[in-house]
């Protein structure tokens, strides 16, 4: 989709979020949360936490993104600076409570908790703590009951933050990238999250395995979308994210891909797993 330009200069202009605090809105029973979790790095967590976020919202559903990475990808593909304060991390601190640090981002109906690099202390910090595992699904019950659905992008390891955000979520997304080694792992994090559940978090389960940067032209491809339905057959999403150039283009423009190609093989992926998701509550 070509991007509006300014006449003076010819540049490239983009819509940027007003970052202004969010309103109060009519209240949910109890907002449903999903953490986006997987200690492997690279396999879309961040592109699948922001375009799902927002095709729930562009669906009609008042949606909350967390950024819990202190790279703060998802801050930045939503056009916010990743330097903004308050964050996330303050929050966990106990600094400011959830409502003070959300912002409104340039999409309606979705909000933001951002992350900045400051929360990279938080790894050490929790880890001294005992009883730290809930501070953030004890921040989240101020406001959770604002949105319909509350999406937590984790950092890509099972540390203290990853670990808060599962005791905080009810369900957990798994996105699978579809290249080799794509089950390395996930024993383990099925472990923990078994462990979780457990100790932790009663609610907590597993709404899916999602399979993404999937690439029709490979045969390797389709044989990682077999051995991984075949491993669980009740687990994996019926939608499959593509490789696709204009996901990867999104993030540089601060806006998902609905809104950098809506008719993008990427975007249309990404609606249609909101609505899997949306069904599954």
């Amino acid at each position: 989709m070509k991007r509006p330009t300014d006449d003076a200069k010819g540049a490239e202009t983009v819509p940027r979020p007003s970052c202004r605090r969010v309103a109060r809105y009519p209240r949910w029973p109890l907002g449903t949360i999903y953490a986006i979790a997987n200690q492997k790095g690279g396999v879309g967590k961040t592109t699948t936490a922001v375009n799902l976020a927002a095709c729930i919202a562009e669906a009609g559903y008042r949606t909350l993104l967390i950024d819990i990475d202190a790279q703060a990808n998802a801050t930045v593909a939503l056009g916010v600076d990743k330097h903004i304060e308050p964050s996330v991390y303050d929050v966990l601190r106990g600094d400011v409570p959830a409502a003070e640090a959300v912002v409104e981002t340039s999409i309606e109906g979705l909000s933001l908790l951002p992350a900045n690099p400051d929360l990279a202390a938080a790894t050490v910090e929790l880890a001294r703590e005992a009883g730290s595992d809930g501070r953030l699904r004890d921040a989240l019950s101020t406001v959770r009951e604002d949105f319909r659905f509350v999406l937590l992008d984790c950092p890509p390891s099972l540390g203290p933050l990853t670990i808060n955000a599962l005791v905080a979520a009810d369900r957990v997304i798994v996105p699978v990238q579809a290249e080799y080694f794509a089950l390395e792992g996930l024993a383990g994090l099925l472990d923990t999250l078994g462990l979780i559940q457990r100790r932790l978090n009663p609610r907590l389960a597993i709404a899916g395995m999602l399979l993404t940067m999937h690439d029709t032209r490979t045969r390797l491809a389709h044989d990682v979308e077999r051995e991984v339905r075949e491993h669980f057959p009740e687990l994996v999403f019926d939608t499959v994210i593509p490789r696709n150039v204009r996901i990867s283009e999104a993030p540089s423009y601060g806006i998902p891909v609905i809104h950098h190609d809506p008719h993008s093989n990427g975007a249309t992926a990404y609606f249609e797993l909101a609505k899997e998701m949306v069904a599954r509550g």
